[in-house]
């Protein structure tokens, strides 16, 4: 009898398509996990060990079937690709081959011969990776956690906490700064969790008006209010044995945390406009960067949310508040943008490294992710260097280091510091705020409160 295949993934963005063929090809694999976006395949072969993608080269979105090809092929060269498509030519052919796809199929497919080659590809992908498995040191990290850097000790108890919350259902409350990595954390939460191939769905609370959030979360029926023009399924559907993660949950109204509440609580969710109950079953994970206890003091949060999202509170700190994690940090967002822009820079210098850590980064990890990138995009060297890193950090830097009273502004605090930094960009981009925050590396969001703020 012939090995079965190990782990296939499905990409195609018509559901019943997906459906079908992870159904076809059930027999000739351990497992076979349907996806219908690019987005929700990259989250899987970036966080688990995939022997063979068949996606369609035709994807809704940003990314494509030569996308997907190259970003499996990137994170494990293990991984043998197959092609779907109806749109075949011996130059998209050539060009698979030539980045590393195993073989393509033209529509309509035969699933005989897609069985066959799934069989032979899996038996190859597997094969090889059983020659790398080894026994993990008792140091080395047993959980992946995407974009999540650090050895500092607080860093160290919040991947203990990691550890040990993941593979439960419990809700999780990640409290932090704008900028420390909150999506990040709950997307390693939920890569690691026993939901890993089922859908991870952030939302904005602080983004949408009332009525679109409810939209968003609970979905709606034709009619149901002005510009709903057809049925709609919400998150809470959508993400149905999978993760919902709650952004800035603390900007949200007061009627819709109600109403959140008790779908928390009873497991149902009524679309806005209807009476029809669906059962659902969604962890929850939620973020905030404001003092929740102290809304509820203020009467602005319920408590018994508060009481249900805060299983495991897990409080993120600043980076400023762990600088031994500079150079990790660096080195890996180094890497990222090199390898996504096709840049040659390999490195950085310890004057660079030495810089970048006198600065207070009010942007936090974000901040710092979209300075480095900067950096390799405009360097033309194989090493980043003090040169390369740019102005608005730079001066930042020296005023917040000067032993000087600087002209005009006399003992300097971090908080007029920023103050000067946000109006000198804004003055510099003539008002643009979309183009001042990617210069100050923060969220647009963050930028409009930091305006209002400080009355500018």
């Amino acid at each position: 009898m012939a090995q079965k295949a190990g782990v296939i993934l499905v990409v195609d963005d018509e559901r019943d398509h997906a459906d079908g063929i992870a159904e076809a090809l059930e027999k000739q694999c351990e497992k076979a996990i349907p996806v219908y976006s690019g987005k929700d395949a990259l989250e899987i072969v970036r966080s688990r060990e995939i022997d063979v993608v068949v996606t369609d080269l035709k994807l809704e979105g940003d990314l494509d079937g030569l996308a997907i090809l190259d970003e499996a092929r990137t994170y494990d060269d293990k991984t043998e690709v197959i092609l779907i498509t109806a749109y075949a030519t011996i130059e998209t052919c050539k060009e698979a081959i030539k980045r590393g796809a195993y073989d393509y199929l033209v529509k309509p497919i035969d699933i005989g011969q897609l069985r066959t080659l799934v069989t032979q590809a899996g038996q190859k992908a597997s094969a090889a990776h059983a020659r790398r498995i080894r026994k993990p040191k008792a140091d080395e990290e047993p959980f992946h956690f995407e974009g999540v850097r650090g050895r500092s000790p607080a860093m160290e108890g919040i991947f203990e906490v990691l550890r040990r919350v993941a593979p439960t259902n419990i809700s999780v409350l990640i409290e932090g700064l704008s900028g420390t990595g909150k999506e990040l954390l709950a997307r390693a939460i939920h890569s690691n969790s026993r939901r890993w191939d089922k859908p991870f769905r952030p939302v904005n609370c602080a983004g949408l008006t009332e009525t679109l959030l409810e939209s968003e979360l609970f979905g709606h029926v034709k009619g149901a209010f002005t510009g709903a023009a057809e049925d709609r399924k919400g998150l809470f559907e959508i993400a149905d044995k999978g993760t919902l993660f709650l952004d800035e949950i603390g900007d949200m109204a007061q009627n819709s945390q109600a109403k959140l509440l008790r779908v928390i609580e009873d497991g149902v969710v009524i679309p806005v406009g209807s009476n029809k109950p669906t059962v659902v079953d969604v962890r929850i994970i939620s973020a905030t960067n404001q003092n929740l206890p102290k809304l509820i003091e203020a009467k602005t949060f319920r408590q018994d949310l508060y009481f249900r999202i805060k299983g495991v509170n897990i409080a993120l700190p600043s980076l400023r508040e762990r600088l031994e994690d500079l150079p990790e940090l660096i080195d890996y967002f180094l890497k990222e943008a090199a390898a996504e822009v096709g840049s040659k820079v390999t490195g950085i210098t310890d004057a660079a490294v030495e810089a970048l850590a006198r600065y207070d980064w009010p942007g936090n990890v974000r901040q710092l992710r979209n300075c480095i990138r900067t950096m390799v995009v405009l360097c033309d060297r194989d090493q980043l260097d003090v040169q390369d890193i740019p102005p608005d950090i730079t001066q930042r830097r020296q005023l917040a280091g000067s032993a000087q009273p600087v002209a005009g502004l006399g003992a300097v605090s971090l908080d007029e510091l920023e103050k000067k930094a946000i109006e000198e960009t804004l003055a510099k981009t003539k008002g643009n705020r979309e183009k001042a925050a990617k210069i100050l590396g923060i969220g647009e969001r963050t930028l409009y409160r930091k305006i209002k703020e400080y009355n500018l």
